[in-house]
């Protein structure tokens, strides 16, 4: 999708909510190539191995890349439940990923 208003801008989408409570759907419509997605909070449940919303996401866009933090994972006991199509990261990634996007969108 081409949206006109983003024109070389790329966006960080953060999702913190869980997906049952994230409008998904509109994300699905915004998301762009270049962005990238950070799975916080309840939203690390997104990048569960089999989730509806990771599968929909990389349906759509098979280039993005979706991060987790991983302490929110371990804070939830997720760990090892993580799909292989989402990469781990930690505090530090976090503040350079935020660093790289100059608009944000938190879900």
């Amino acid at each position: 999708m081409y949206l006109p208003f983003r024109h070389n801008i790329t966006m960080l989408h953060t999702i913190i909510n869980s997906p049952s409570y994230s409008d998904i759907n509109t994300l699905l419509l915004l998301i762009d190539i270049k962005d990238d997605i950070i799975l916080l909070q309840d939203g690390v449940i997104a990048g569960l191995k089999g989730n509806a919303t990771l599968k929909k996401i990389l349906q759509i866009n098979k280039g993005i890349r979706i991060y987790v933090l991983r302490d929110d994972l371990i804070a939830r006991g997720l760990l090892k439940q993580i799909s292989s199509k989402v990469y781990l990261m930690n505090y530090n990634g976090f503040v350079k990923l935020t660093e790289k996007h100059k608009q944000q969108m938190i879900w």
